[in-house]
Order: C-alpha cells, then structure tokens, then sequence
C-alpha cells in the first residue's frame, strides 16, 4: 500500500490524468474561468442541498478520511456519528466501509470500524471492509467489486447510499454514477457551515470534478478506450 503522497505523484504524473487536466485548462480559459464557476455551484448546491437522512438506506458506503495513526478529525468524526446516527433510527441491511492506508498503520476502514464499535454498533453488524484503495475513485471501484453479488435483488438495480462529508458529495455521486451505480446521497453534517476553510474545500472540489467530468467527456468524444476504462 502507497502512501498518500505517494499515490497523489503517481496520479499527477500519469499521462491520462494530465491529459484530462490539459483540457479542463484549456476549456475554463477558453470560457475565462465560466466553466469552472459552474462546477463550483454545483458542488456547492450538492453540498448543501444533500439530505442528511436517506430515503433508502439499505446499502450503505461510509467513506474514510485520512487518519494518520488512526487519529481521525473533525470531518471523520462527523461521518461516523451520522452513520451511528442510521443505525439507531433504522439499521442498514449492508454497509461497506471504504479507504486503505499507509503502510503499517491503520486502514481508514479499519479505523471506522473501530469507532463505530466505539460508538455503540454491535460487533456483529453487517460490515464490510474495502481497505485497499487511496482516492474516491477507487473506493468506489472496489466497492463496486465487492457489492457485485448483492446491489442487485431479483434482477433490480439496488440503490446504494453515499455517506460522507458534503463538501465531497458532489465528486462521490460523480464517480459513482460513472461506474455504473444507482446512488442517493447522505450527508455527515446537518448543514453546510461555509467559512475560510470550507470555501476552499468546496474550490478544491470543483476543480477535480470539473479535471474528472471534462476529462472523461473528451475521452468519450474522441473515442479513448483507455481513459474511459479508468473511469467507467
């Protein structure tokens, strides 16, 4: 397992993602930044418009945070109240913990877990851990692997619940859909506070959904296999 530095670089420096950055640049300067402005009111209306309780509920995606020897902050710790939270008004029938780690310290999953049980969920819920993956996409994309036997009940398409912050709601509905996933959100907080700190998340977000969403419209315009693969 890479570090998260590690994984950032590698990204960075792959040639389809800097291809994707190369036309998500060209299209906000050609728009003088209109683009960008766009993705950003999306991230910010999916932020604050994202229901706090599901209507669903049934399969649930609880995303990890970074937690540097399984120290977890603020934003971590507001994820897995809200899934305590679920859990008392109305147990999920499958949750799915998500996020790896850096090498000998605690998975993101793993440390979830820990505080769920921490919080009162009883040691015998139906939890299962995806502790392998470094990003949102790859969250999603194992998840998706593990959930292949379950997310579909007698030929229908079950929907799964996204639960995470809100200020990164809008790239996990994003990646979700691409891979395939019928998804509802649900957010950790119950409203968006904006502030100095949360400006820049919500400014940090819409940059890498406009990098993702440009990205992967130009590689189905042109025809890029390879792209899209990493995508979709």
């Amino acid at each position: 397992m890479t570090t998260r530095a590690t994984h950032r670089l590698q990204l960075f420096g792959d040639r389809d993602a800097l291809h994707a950055v190369a036309v998500a640049t060209v299209a906000c300067t050609l728009t003088a930044g209109l683009v960008y402005v766009g993705y950003l009111v999306h991230v910010w209306r999916t932020a604050r418009r994202a229901p706090c309780q599901p209507e669903h509920g049934e399969c649930v995606l609880l995303f990890g945070k970074h937690s540097p020897q399984g120290r977890i902050d603020r934003d971590f710790e507001a994820r897995l109240d809200r899934a305590v939270s679920l859990w008392q008004q109305r147990p999920p029938s499958h949750v799915v913990l998500l996020g790896g780690g850096a090498p000998d310290e605690p998975t993101e999953a793993e440390v979830a877990r820990t505080e769920l049980f921490a919080r009162g969920v009883a040691t015998d819920a139906p939890l299962q851990l995806e502790a392998q993956s470094r990003d949102t996409l790859q969250n999603l994309r194992n998840a998706r692997s593990l959930l292949a036997e379950t997310v579909y009940i007698d030929g229908v398409r079950r929907r799964v619940t996204l639960l995470s912050s809100r200020y990164h709601l809008a790239r996990c509905a994003l990646f979700a859909r691409q891979l395939g996933l019928d998804v509802e959100l649900c957010a950790a907080e119950t409203r968006l506070q904006l502030g100095p700190r949360m400006v820049l998340r919500l400014a940090g977000e819409a940059a890498y959904v406009c990098w993702s969403d440009l990205g992967t419209r130009w590689a189905r315009l042109i025809g890029h296999r390879r792209m899209l693969a990493r995508v979709t």
